[in-house]
């Protein structure tokens, strides 16, 4: 009996929606469920919207490769596609004498994922930013910034060319293995639906884990761990023209409040990093001092009146607070036990940028589960 759908992508995030139109431009039946009434409504849509390098990641890591590909393949699309992006370029600075071994350690980390990054003196730090206080610095070029919201509407239009489906305020309750594939059931504006699929993508982000445990005879639900991250804006004209980056904080705590610019300028701060069991989108305004605190290391001029509450994201990490950061999570059936299904868990930072090399590589991981 044939089933309703080839592949059926639950969430439609920037990595569901990008695996959704990649494999239905294959020629697939799909379709996609997202709970919320529109897409991206979480991690993709509030998030810094730098396309990184691939600085950070540790060598071989599922992190650093598909940062890289996924880099080169974003830009590729968003200039194919006229999705807004800039190639603006980004600082990391040292601030303090102690910082510069720590630089020393990313830029061979860089050089070890293929990125090259330039080693800058105080002086050539200032000529590019006059107003940052660093004793040394690092260049990445390929660092850029993307309309995060733009680049989902051109998934989801590439979806739909392909014959693609999307159903929004549709909750998948459970999936379930069956003769031909797998049986999704949930409710959708109230009415409870069921679909069969020969193949299904878990993509549901911070949700990932649960719909995993849902799912009749899976195993292998690694721990997520909600990690909110609070960003500031800046009132008034930038005095960057590259996006600022503080050296990563220890511990897993995040890159360090940086300074990004939008594709219309606007300068903004974050994000800090506060793990939470709640999906809790507010910015506390008595922050402010603590972020004025973390940016006057490297700008000393920030103007502490000019910085007002912004928005707030929430990563599902897999490592807790003071944990060494994980990698990626991608599992088919050898690691799950359900033929038919790929689970991605952990797909924060660098996911946006990664999220077309995310989609190839399912894709091979779905043609490796039909064979």
């Amino acid at each position: 009996m044939a089933t309703d759908f080839d592949l059926v992508v639950v969430g439609a995030g920037v990595v569901g929606l990008a695996v959704a139109q990649r494999l239905a431009r294959d020629g697939r039946s799909v379709l996609v469920l997202e709970q919320e009434a529109w897409v991206g409504q979480h991690a993709s849509s509030r998030n810094s919207e730098v396309i990184h390098a691939g600085i950070y990641y540790a060598p071989g890591s599922l992190k650093a490769q598909l940062c890289v590909e996924g880099r080169d393949l974003l830009y590729s699309w968003c200039a194919e596609h006229g999705v807004a992006h800039r190639r603006v370029g980004k600082l990391l600075v040292a601030v303090e004498p102690e910082e510069i071994a720590a630089m020393t350690r990313l830029q061979r980390n860089a050089a070890a994922n293929g990125v090259e990054l330039h080693w800058l003196d105080a002086a050539q730090v200032h000529e590019l930013e006059p107003q940052l206080r660093a004793l040394a610095g690092l260049y990445s070029p390929l660092t850029g910034i993307v309309d995060s919201h733009a680049l989902m509407q051109s998934f989801e239009a590439a979806l739909q060319r392909a014959g693609g489906l999307l159903s929004c305020r549709a909750k998948v309750d459970s999936i379930t293995p069956i003769t031909q594939g797998l049986c999704v059931s949930g409710r959708s504006a109230g009415q409870a639906f069921s679909i069969s699929a020969r193949q299904v993508v878990n993509a549901a982000g911070l949700f990932a884990q649960r719909l995993q445990r849902d799912v009749t005879g899976a195993i292998q639900v690694p721990a997520v761990h909600w990690c909110q991250g609070r960003y500031f804006s800046y009132a008034g004209s930038s005095p960057f023209r590259h996006l600022v980056y503080p050296m990563p904080e220890s511990n897993n705590a995040g890159l360090g409040v940086h300074a990004t610019l939008d594709l219309a300028g606007q300068l903004r701060f974050g994000p800090d990093v506060r793990y939470t069991d709640e999906l809790d989108y507010q910015v506390d305004e008595r922050l402010r001092d603590a972020f004025v605190a973390s940016v006057r290391r490297y700008w000393p001029q920030c103007d502490a009146a000019r910085l007002q509450s912004a928005y707030a994201g929430v990563r599902a990490k897999l490592s807790g607070a003071g944990e060494p950061a994980m990698d990626f999570v991608l599992q088919d059936h050898t690691s799950h036990g359900v033929r038919g299904l790929v689970s991605l868990f952990g797909i924060e930072s660098p996911g946006l940028t990664a999220c077309l090399a995310l989609a190839e590589r399912v894709r091979l991981m779905l043609n490796a589960d039909t064979n």
